[in-house]
């Protein structure tokens, strides 16, 4: 790795992404805090951890955009240099809805939003990672999501279908650049407290669905945010392509 830790986290304004930012601050990495459209949150989250002592910059992309994901990467090239460190978080969640009532516009959303954009990343983070490229090696983090699992019959399972993807994307991309001194892994968080069930229509969602978890309670995004820091650290050196689930026992 080179001297400079650097991490580049997408969707990271607000929630998983937020707590995430923050914690890789406090551990001396220099953050690039990507967003979409929340300018606010970003800047506020960016405030917040200059404020504390860190490094970080705000990028807006929309990283299922190809062109915005290679504007991306550059920015932080040329303000903190190659990142060592992607956590791929950026994602959507559509209104409630059974498969029938759901239009192709919608799917093929869902999948842009929550699938191309890992690709993206990953492609342009392995550019930078891959020792058979020049690069010094480095860590991918997936956010998946415990609908991988499920499906979500009846309210997301498109948003569960583009997760599944993204478990896919993780176990073969870490076969495929093992040896080039990358480890891509992938959290899948469950129930956990954040605005995306606004999204969703619901933003009690947790409350109405807390007493099926084992643990009894919701998930906080410090909690996965904690998961993703540990698989990018060299705590978890052995481990690549695998899975942690964060669903209090579901």
């Amino acid at each position: 790795m080179s001297k400079e830790k650097v991490v580049i986290i997408t969707g990271a304004g607000r929630g998983i992404g937020a707590a995430t930012a923050k914690l890789f601050a406090n551990n001396n990495y220099a953050v690039c805090i990507n967003y979409k459209s929340d300018e606010k949150s970003a800047s506020e989250l960016a405030k917040l951890i200059t404020c504390e002592g860190g490094r970080c910059i705000t990028v807006q992309a929309d990283v299922s955009c190809e062109n915005d994901v290679e504007r991306l990467f550059s920015t932080v090239d040329k303000t903190f240099g190659a990142v060592t460190v992607l956590v791929n978080n950026a994602g959507i969640l559509k209104k409630q809805s059974k498969l029938v009532d759901m239009t192709a516009e919608r799917i093929n959303s869902m999948l842009s939003n929550n699938v191309t954009s890992y690709f993206l990343c990953c492609r342009e983070a392995v550019k930078r990672m891959s020792t058979e490229r020049g690069g010094l090696g480095g860590v991918i983090v997936n956010v998946s999501s415990g609908a991988a699992r499920s499906g979500s019959p009846n309210e997301y399972i498109d948003y569960a279908a583009s997760k599944g993807a993204i478990d896919t994307l993780t176990k073969g991309l870490s076969l495929e650049v093992a040896a080039e001194g990358i480890r891509v892994n992938c959290v899948r968080p469950g129930l956990i407290y954040t605005d995306m069930h606004a999204d969703g229509g619901e933003p009690e969602r947790i409350e109405r669905l807390k007493s099926i978890i084992p643990l009894q309670r919701g998930g906080q995004p410090e909690e996965v945010a904690e998961a993703i820091y540990w698989l990018a650290s060299d705590k978890s050196s052995f481990s690549t392509g695998n899975y942690l689930d964060l669903a209090g026992g579901l």
